[in-house]
């Protein structure tokens, strides 16, 4: 039975939203009605019009027509779609910039607003985006593939999972496209994005951009080409990246390492609108578990300073009448979740996991921990910056970049390997002390290179805490939160399969592969679509999210990559199984 962090208790208690904003646009509604069932119609079309085809052919031909339907430009109407905020499309250009011919024929035919942004952007933080209204696409140069459904925008960490996608199936100058997008990005909106979004301009994403533009580079190389020019071009736009890391506010305390940090304040803009009730429940939560608050509630009382942002909630004690007798109740009071709160739900944001409790309940400590994804990942990127410099001939960089990346490797070791249990756990900078939170980014540091052979062989021993049988999940505890148990992540299994193979665990590797393979199949062949998530436990496409947004989303962009890495990488004899398997009948009662 699950255990849901949101237990009842016998006393009772009302939490009402004092404030809300509802703004109903039918028009736009019809829009992205439009956009979402002419994707469905099409992707299921597509399968059942395959369905006499043997073997994987018919998902295979999904995953080969959605990177066409998932691509996004600034020549197409629904492009400018935002699921997530009720506001008429507004399309945003840097300061300064000349409209380009596109966009003049874009706001022609779709009726959109070209706004310039009120000032040139250097870093992250510098513009209050609370200013900008209403909230709007960011213009991008290039072609680019979403995620699906509510993620109608260009995604930092989506992005390098689909460009192995575009990779596998031969779309070479897509991918190229989208990393040039993000130099975009860097040079004129600060950094690499969450998402091309007005609102996501006070945070990143994980790094993964060197990774992408390494990946792409050896695959032009790979056709015969070189491009000097693009090479120089992507060193200095990636060391820019790099920086924001490794300086405030992106430092974690006096680690050497680096922590998630978001710029802005309160609570995020797409969460108000999009993820209903949740903030209500981390306000429940937190009145039921005051030992985990840590300063995250904060009563509203008359004289204090109001600069909290974000709604009022109320609660009142009553007694549980045991008549007719009216209930007599204390007064009531007023609360609100605290500013240091919404700054690490914020970065819990960047993070890319929101949400879990990895962080503390509902990820509100994330800007207070040392993370092993965050840090794996500046490791792998400083390794690649050494393969760049060494690509340009510029060996002194190269060595530059080679000593910062033993520097983290040991400051990893340090902060962040447990020896005892065989994990890389997060390190929370208050207690100053590892946390023991089993998750699946332990396997980031077999990605990266950057485990020792003792320490990838613990790592694989412990891989049986989160192995199921559709895969591997995000974690060993189920909080009702999406990036933990039951829950398995395309681009998860990619890092955690590709981690096991670089260090020899090949059997595992496949195994692992083959489980995550098989259950997306076998949903595919249930309804016809692929999604971002899968309860790996029951194997099923089905979700019961009960913490951020809720649904399932259809698509869906990492996970159709996830599907052509992971058979790639399958062996002959148990590719032909999957073949197989997908000309028997469903197990009869399957949904």
């Amino acid at each position: 039975m699950r255990k849901s962090p949101l237990c009842a208790k016998t006393i009772c208690v009302t939490v009402s939203k004092m404030f809300r904003r509802s703004l109903q646009l039918t028009s736009r509604k019809w829009m992205i009605s439009a956009i979402v069932c002419a994707f469905l119609t099409q992707t299921a079309a597509i399968a059942q019009a395959s369905s006499p085809a043997k073997g994987l052919k018919p998902i295979l031909d999904y995953i080969g027509t959605a990177w066409d339907t998932l691509t996004r430009s600034m020549t197409d109407c629904q492009s400018l779609v935002d699921p997530k905020i009720r506001v008429s499309p507004v399309l945003y250009l840097p300061a300064g910039m000349a409209e380009p011919p596109a966009v003049h024929r874009l706001a022609s035919e779709c009726n959109v607003r070209v706004e310039h942004l009120p000032v040139e952007i250097h870093h992250l933080g510098e513009l209050d985006t609370s200013k900008i209204q209403p909230h709007g696409l960011l213009y991008l140069e290039n072609k680019y593939v979403v995620p699906g459904g509510r993620f109608n925008e260009m995604y930092g960490w989506d992005s390098y999972f689909i460009v192995r996608g575009l990779l596998r199936a031969h779309r070479l100058e897509l991918a190229r496209g989208m990393v040039d997008n993000f130099f975009f990005e860097i040079e004129n909106y600060g950094a690499m994005l969450n998402a091309n979004r007005t609102y996501y301009l006070t945070r990143s994403q994980p790094p993964f951009l060197s990774s992408m533009f390494v990946d792409v580079y050896d695959a032009l190389l790979k056709s015969g080409h070189k491009d000097p020019a693009w090479l120089a071009k992507a060193y200095a736009d990636l060391e820019k990246d790099y920086e924001m890391w490794n300086r405030e506010p992106h430092r974690a305390g006096d680690t050497g390492l680096s922590r998630y940090y978001d710029f802005g304040e309160g609570p995020p803009a797409e969460a108000v609108q999009d993820e209903t009730g949740f903030y209500r429940k981390v306000a429940t939560y937190f009145f039921f578990h005051p030992a985990q608050a840590d300063n995250y509630i904060q009563e509203n009382l008359a004289g204090a300073e109001k600069s909290i942002a974000g709604s009022f909630y109320s609660q009142q004690v009553c007694d549980v009448p045991a008549t007719m007798a009216r209930a007599e109740c204390e007064k009531r009071r007023e609360f609100k979740l605290s500013s240091d709160y919404y700054k690490g739900d914020r970065s819990m944001r960047e993070s890319g996991f929101d949400v879990s409790f990895r962080f503390g309940p509902f990820g509100a400590a994330t800007h207070h921990y040392a993370p092993v994804c965050l840090n794996s990942l500046l490791y792998k990127t400083e390794k690649d910056l050494e393969q760049i410099s060494r690509w340009l001939d510029h060996i002194a960089d190269a060595e530059k970049w080679s000593k910062r990346a033993e520097e983290r490797k040991k400051l990893i070791t340090r902060f962040l390997w447990d020896e005892k249990s065989g994990w890389f756990f997060d390190y929370n900078l208050q207690t100053g002390e590892r946390s023991s939170y089993r998750y699946a980014t332990t396997f980031y540091p077999l990605w990266a290179g950057l485990a020792t052979p003792e320490q990838a062989k613990a790592v694989a021993r412990n891989l049986s805490a989160l192995d199921h049988p559709g895969g591997v999940a995000m974690s060993a505890d189920d909080t009702g939160a999406q990036w933990d148990l039951p829950y398995g992540w395309g681009n998860i299994e990619m890092l955690v399969i590709d981690g096991l193979r670089r260090y020899g665990f090949k059997a595992d590797a496949d195994r692992v592969s083959y489980e995550f393979l098989s259950m997306i199949a076998e949903n595919f062949r249930r309804d016809g679509n692929i999604r971002e998530k899968y309860n790996v436990i029951t194997r099923s496409s089905e979700s019961h999210v009960e913490l951020g947004y809720q649904m399932n989303v259809v698509g869906f962009g990492w996970t159709n990559a996830a599907f052509l890495e992971l058979l790639h990488g399958l062996p002959k004899d148990m590719t032909e199984r999957l073949e197989r398997e997908q000309e028997q009948l469903l197990p009869a009662g399957s949904k």
